[in-house]
């Protein structure tokens, strides 16, 4: 007869993951896409691909476009926003980040809405760089015309 080896079971360890809930919107500019999520804090923090915002961003223009939404929506709460966006430049980064972050705020509180509206942050601004057409040097620059 064969002996049967007994099997020491190991104890389950049970890991509790607190998930915070989060609320996500997609912003757009040019060819840049940032997935915006918002988790409510203690105080603002923007977190944009696991770096803090004025390591990505270095000037003071990019930082406050990016604030822009929550600060002039006068928002009661805190928000932690953390972004990954991809694409683009950085000015086109830091409206596709705005623009996302004005669209998690919408979903959050609908009052929002008509002041993030007038301030032009929820439009996805349709402007890019135009194709370049056969015969032309650029979209629309023609080369030097020349009688003979």
């Amino acid at each position: 007869m064969a002996e049967e080896k007994t099997k020491t079971e190991k104890p389950i360890k049970k890991t509790v993951v607190k998930s915070k809930k989060y609320t996500e919107a997609i912003g757009r500019r040019k060819t840049a896409t940032a997935r915006v999520r918002l988790v409510e804090s203690t105080k603002n923090n923007f977190v944009i691909n696991e770096r803090e915002l004025k390591d990505f961003f270095g000037t003071e223009e990019l930082i406050k476009i990016v604030q822009d939404p929550i600060l002039k929506s006068k928002t009661t709460s805190m928000y932690e926003v953390s972004a990954h966006v991809n694409g683009g430049g950085t000015h086109a980064q830091a409206e596709a980040i705005r623009h996302g972050v004005s669209r998690a705020l919408i979903i959050i509180d609908i009052e929002h809405r008509d002041k993030l509206k007038k301030l032009g942050f929820l439009k996805r601004d349709p402007r890019a760089k135009e194709r370049r057409k056969f015969g032309l040097k650029k979209a629309r620059k023609a080369p030097q015309w020349s009688k003979r």
